[in-house]
């Protein structure tokens, strides 16, 4: 089967291109990239005025199954991913059973297969049941095809655990994915801990739980040559932490997430449990501070951390709701509003940190147009401005605290495979 995207502003960091031409999909590959190419027998898509660009690699998000069904499943987030323009997704391994086994590893892909609308890849539990007690099998668990090594949803206090993982995992030259937050110093806390939690009334979760094991892993990495990856980084501290340690030589890579660099804690005195997540939103000074540094690297990609949770769960007090919010199908134009649109940054630079930045972190076949890679595109629309209604959203998650934003800049097709799986 051939398809070829006619017309439209080809963007791909990994090879630096930037220019009006088309693309040529055969058997599932990209075939060529060029100007003007010959359209015989293949579908021909038109998009002009479009971007068409790697499809995004969101390599944190947390689909729910097997387990925790009434929340997400497999079909619903991968549906939901195609509507965001995303076509490779991590799901980290706090369902139930833990993916803590190959079994587990196995059974996840086995799912997958039968309802994935794009492609899904599992982290597997660096301990038992993440219970931060008892080492998992890496070896194991990466030839059963897990994509990375993460606790994420608990924080792993265990030091030597830790140590240990990230010894087990330099062989395959990928990260430990480290949530990092002191459990004892965020226990019972629900939202950042300052003047505005102590006005309302509600326990804190400090920045300095984030910050002290974000550094106590780097030291960990820098002890045995280790590489660690930090999620959901949402702190001034943390963002100055990690840039040191990368000037320092360590194996340290960092992700962020759109709620980090548009939303402060006042968020939660507006909309409550809505726009509870952990870590926590914080204040305006961190939110300039994840913004620069995006810029400068030091945050190397831009996940969602995607988290379905039911109404009924969301609507608790504040104090009872679970943490978390979905962002499947709205980080890429809350990305293009804000980074691009509103500070200028190029499209290239979004691209890269939501596509080709953290392919290359997990060593996926993705991020990338060039000729021979996986046919797996985005198509947007980088002007047209839109509302979001979480009444319409795909994932069975509408815990939002995005709703009623008007954004600029729209997915209007994803391709996975060379085969469209979403248009509009």
């Amino acid at each position: 089967m051939k398809m070829l995207i006619r017309g439209s502003r080809v963007i791909d960091p990994s090879c630096g291109r930037d220019a009006f031409c088309d693309i040529l999909i055969e058997d599932g590959v990209i075939a060529a990239v060029g100007e003007r190419l010959p359209d015989a027998d293949a579908e021909v898509l038109d998009a002009a005025g479009l971007v068409s660009a790697p499809g995004l690699v969101d390599i944190h998000t947390h689909v729910r199954e097997p387990g925790f069904e009434a929340k997400e499943t497999i079909a619903t987030a991968t549906t939901a991913a195609a509507r965001g323009g995303v076509t490779s997704m991590l799901a980290m391994a706090n369902v139930s059973p833990v993916t803590d086994t190959p079994e587990a590893v196995a059974d996840f892909y086995a799912r997958a297969a039968k309802t994935a609308k794009v492609r899904v890849y599992t982290a597997a539990a660096v301990s038992r049941g993440q219970r931060g007690e008892e080492p998992t099998d890496v070896d194991a668990l990466l030839a059963a095809g897990a994509a990375a090594l993460s606790d994420d949803g608990v924080p792993l206090m265990n030091a030597a655990l830790m140590r240990r993982a990230l010894i087990a995992m330099k062989p395959s030259g990928l990260p430990v994915l480290s949530h990092s937050e002191d459990g004892d110093l965020v226990r019972g806390g629900v939202m950042n801990e300052g003047a505005l939690s102590r006005r309302l009334g509600y326990p804190g979760r400090p920045a300095v739980a984030e910050e002290l094991l974000l550094v106590r892993d780097a030291m960990l990495a820098r002890d045995v040559d280790g590489y660690v990856h930090i999620c959901h980084v949402s702190t001034k501290g943390s963002v100055a932490y990690i840039r040191q340690a990368k000037a320092a030589g360590i194996r340290i890579t960092a992700e962020t997430c759109p709620q980090y660099f548009t939303l402060t804690e006042a968020e939660i005195e507006r909309q409550g449990a809505l726009a509870k997540v952990n870590p926590p939103l914080r204040t305006q000074a961190d939110v300039d501070a994840i913004l620069d540094g995006l810029r400068d690297g030091t945050l190397d990609c831009i996940v969602t951390d995607h988290a379905p949770h039911t109404a009924e769960e969301k609507s608790r007090a504040l104090p009872e709701a679970p943490s978390g919010m979905v962002g499947l199908e709205t980080s890429l134009a809350l990305s293009l509003t804000v980074l691009h649109h509103r500070l200028g940054l190029p499209l290239s630079f979004v691209i890269d940190k939501m596509s080709t930045a953290p392919a290359k972190l997990l060593q996926l076949d993705a991020g990338t147009l060039r000729p021979g890679a996986p046919a797996d595109l985005v198509l947007f629309d980088p002007q047209e401005r839109w509302t979001v209604d979480p009444a319409d959203f795909a994932s069975k998650g509408r815990n939002t605290p995005f709703g009623g934003w008007e954004l600029t800049g729209r997915v209007r097709t994803t391709i996975v495979d060379g085969e469209i799986v979403y248009t509009r």
